[in-house]
């Protein structure tokens, strides 16, 4: 059995995906499985998959479901996973020659009980680092002190035990297509910190459709996931007064375009909702204007 998945969500995006495709290839360690869940396209994605199968040059895996956005998508991805780590690398996004064989040679060298995986560095196309680099005294951190402790920018690189990832399954929301992804990342930093590794993993491209480009539009169509979302954020045991007041603005602000009533009686943190309820119903208009 390989020790590593590569999983790669992808909706209508079979112009770009052969550039994670030919990153695979190029890989100094083929330990690896790629799977590929196809999120409901009506693109030509399972013929392009279907010839790169046939050409036997990686070991590939194709799943095609019925659209349900990209956390949807992560769900299927952990619920058919049997290695031993997986790393999702999205559909516009491909990997450095060396990047799985530096994940799994660390990973065997400095894996313990109580470490979830691997964090590394996400790098623009001229192989610019995105953000900041780690500190080189850093060895293991959450993914939360990453950016609240240490205040560090930039997407990052994960990579974690599959074992772990099946738990925390992502809601579905009906008429809904988006739960942030950070909410497993979350629970799993009660439990378990990440190795810190100054590696680059992988080449990011933000394109014109993807989710991170529209994010008003998100906010806006899909309430209940961004609710629910705020509703963990303000359970999160350290975020502090700032943090959770912000996740309630949002919270409430969500709580307005999916009318929901009860939003207040829902709140973990009632009060501080309460004295958000005017600064959230600004946003909640600013979002339906710019939208």
């Amino acid at each position: 059995m390989a020790t590593l998945t590569v999983f790669t969500p992808s909706y209508n995006r079979a112009y770009t995906l052969n550039k994670c495709y030919e990153s695979l290839k190029r890989q100094t360690s083929q330990d690896f499985i790629w799977l590929i869940i196809d999120d409901g396209s009506s693109d030509n994605t399972k013929e392009l998959v279907d010839k790169w199968i046939k050409e036997d040059k990686i070991n590939i895996r194709y799943i095609y479901q019925k659209n349900q956005g990209m956390h949807g998508a992560h769900n299927t991805a952990y619920a058919n996973i049997d290695t031993e780590l997986n790393v999702c690398i999205d559909s516009d996004d491909y990997m450095t020659d060396d990047a799985l064989e530096n994940i799994i040679s660390f990973w065997n060298k400095n894996k313990k009980d109580d470490i979830a995986g691997i964090i590394g560095l996400d790098i623009y196309e001229n192989g610019d680092v995105i953000g900041d680099e780690f500190p080189d005294e850093l060895k293991e951190s959450t993914y939360w002190d990453i950016y609240h402790k240490y205040k560090l920018k930039g997407d990052k690189k994960l990579v974690y035990r599959s074992d772990l990832t099946k738990k925390y399954t992502y809601p579905l929301f009906e008429g809904e297509k988006y739960v942030g992804l950070g909410y497993k990342y979350a629970k799993l930093d009660e439990d378990y910190k990440l190795l810190v590794m100054n590696k680059k993993l992988c080449v990011v491209e933000y394109m014109p459709d993807g989710s991170t480009k529209n994010i008003m539009k998100q906010y806006r169509n899909n309430p209940k996931g961004f609710a629910f979302i705020r509703k963990e954020d303000m359970k999160n045991p350290k975020g502090n007064i700032t943090f959770k007041l912000k996740s309630c603005i949002h919270y409430v602000s969500s709580s307005f375009i999916s009318r929901n009533k009860s939003f207040i009686k829902e709140s973990p943190c009632k009060f501080l909702t309460v004295i958000s309820i005017v600064p959230g119903f600004i946003l909640y208009k600013y979002i339906i204007k710019n939208t």
